[in-house]
């Protein structure tokens, strides 16, 4: 049992790192981070199927680390859903590279990859691989220039863009 957990906790410090050549955004400022985002887009995953309206919001937590409360409407059962976790820098608060956790000690990678950097309206984020990839912004939807050029970067990083789902974002918080 000792080796199994042992097993898991290295693998979960395995998936902290971006993919291959991603590199995460430097002159990272959380202060103007923090707040709330609307998920425009992203990969499918089982934990937000099925969700819309889906936001993330941001703030400092007492021990420097950041709070994250990510929340979704949940169509079928026509009840919000929530799930809090925390966040920390996994080197230099400067880049864009935090590890996550919703669930107990493990952790894994949450990297800013494409930032506007003037007005901090819009954010890609990718996980520790390829298979995670979000679109978030300020509001809920983003100009078409802006999502065809980050749809440009996602392709040109080797993210499959073309099976991004397009997060509805038509309900008022509750």
């Amino acid at each position: 049992m000792r080796t199994l957990l042992l097993l898991l906790l290295s693998l979960a410090g395995c998936a902290v790192a971006p993919p291959g050549d991603v590199t995460p955004v430097t002159g990272f400022d959380l202060d103007r981070y923090l707040g709330k985002w609307y998920e425009i887009a992203r990969l499918d995953h089982p934990f937000e199927r099925g969700l819309s309206n889906i936001s993330a919001t941001y703030s400092v937590r007492d021990d420097g680390g950041v709070r994250v409360l990510n929340r979704g409407y949940n169509d079928r059962a026509g009840a919000w859903k929530e799930a809090e976790g925390r966040a920390y820098f996994t080197s230099d608060p400067n880049i864009g590279s935090l590890k996550v956790s919703f669930f107990g000690p493990f952790y894994g990678g949450y990297h800013v990859i494409a930032l506007d950097r003037s007005a901090y309206s819009y954010a890609m984020i990718s996980g520790p691989n390829r298979d995670y990839l979000w679109i978030l912004a300020r509001s809920r939807q983003l100009p078409s220039a802006v999502l065809d050029d980050l749809l440009k970067q996602a392709k040109d990083l080797g993210f499959p863009a073309d099976r991004l789902i397009w997060v509805r974002q038509d309900r008022d918080d509750a």
